[in-house]
């Protein structure tokens, strides 16, 4: 056995040692003294623990048999799906396309008649698959929101740019107005939370438009106009911005009207008292019979 030792053990020599072994087992005189002395050592009966090599710790379990001793399996679980990459960097294409053309399917027309497809909009456009709509994104993707997925940016964006509000803004040179009015529309999704006081201002100038409107039609019939009629939200808007610049410190406005609308803007927001547009309507000027008369809506 000492000559054994002076050559390193090798593959080669496992079939003689099991064979050693195996006699062992059965009749611990079959072999020599100092196999036998050997053998103990590494025996599962050995008294001093003594292990030739480093082994694991654990106790060995069959890929089939049931677990003993208190012991769990581990459980296998299918590995998570590799993420496809620049993802990122195609979600950061959408965001943009719908900062610069989500107003083409914003939800403008009163009518309710829907408006083009614009492909730059469809995720697919950008190669972001139905896959990975619950993908996390970058918690600068869109401002105002973080921990989002594909999924919740998109419905965000739909929000903000394509509802009720169309904004056309990213022509803007200035950078620093141009990050502003994004910082307030996506953290907003553009939508305005008015108190109560707020609300019943807001009907009573809408209210207010409608009724300026209607009256003109019913008793001018065939006068020419250019109503607001379907556009009457004009009114409680520049109420609205007139009221907010004026607390920002504003002490002078002015403003470019369009024909569509003047008059009832005349009426409700610059305060011209309406019996004297409907007294235009009268035809009463004796200017107007010698070719020196306008029409209403150049009046001011």
């Amino acid at each position: 056995m000492s000559e054994s030792w002076s050559h390193p053990l090798n593959c080669h020599s496992l079939a003689y040692l099991e064979g050693l072994y195996s006699k062992y087992l059965e009749n611990r005189d079959s072999v020599s003294e100092e196999w036998r002395e050997y053998f103990e050592k590494i025996s599962p009966n050995g008294t001093n623990g003594y292990h030739p090599y480093d082994g694991p710790t654990f106790k060995p379990r069959g890929l089939f048999s049931p677990p003993t001793n208190g012991h769990r399996l581990a459980e296998f679980t299918a590995a998570p799906p590799t993420r496809r990459p620049n993802l990122q960097l195609r979600i950061d294409k959408l965001v943009r396309a719908y900062r610069v053309r989500g107003h083409l399917i914003a939800r403008l027309d009163p009518l309710g008649i829907p408006r083009g497809e614009v492909p730059e909009l469809d995720p697919a456009f950008h190669d972001i698959h139905e896959s990975e709509l619950d993908e996390p994104v970058a918690k600068d993707t869109l401002y105002g929101a973080s921990e989002l997925t594909v999924r919740k940016v998109l419905k965000r964006l739909r929000n903000t740019y394509c509802r009720y509000i169309g904004v056309q803004f990213m022509h803007i040179d200035d950078y620093e107005v141009k990050d502003w009015l994004t910082v307030q529309m996506e953290t907003s999704q553009n939508r305005l939370k008015v108190g109560g006081v707020a609300q019943r201002r807001i009907l009573r100038k809408l209210t207010d438009a409608v009724m300026f409107e209607e009256f003109i039609q019913k008793k001018y019939v065939g006068a020419k106009s250019f109503s607001l009629e379907g556009a009457e939200s004009l009114i409680p808007l520049l109420d609205m911005a007139i009221e907010s610049a004026a607390g920002h410190g504003i002490k002078e406005i002015v403003m470019a009207m369009a024909h569509r609308g003047r008059l009832n803007v005349l009426a409700n927001i610059m305060g011209k008292s309406p019996s004297k547009i409907f007294r235009e309507f009268e035809d009463v000027d004796p200017e107007l019979h010698i070719g020196r008369g306008d029409v209403k809506y150049h009046l001011g």
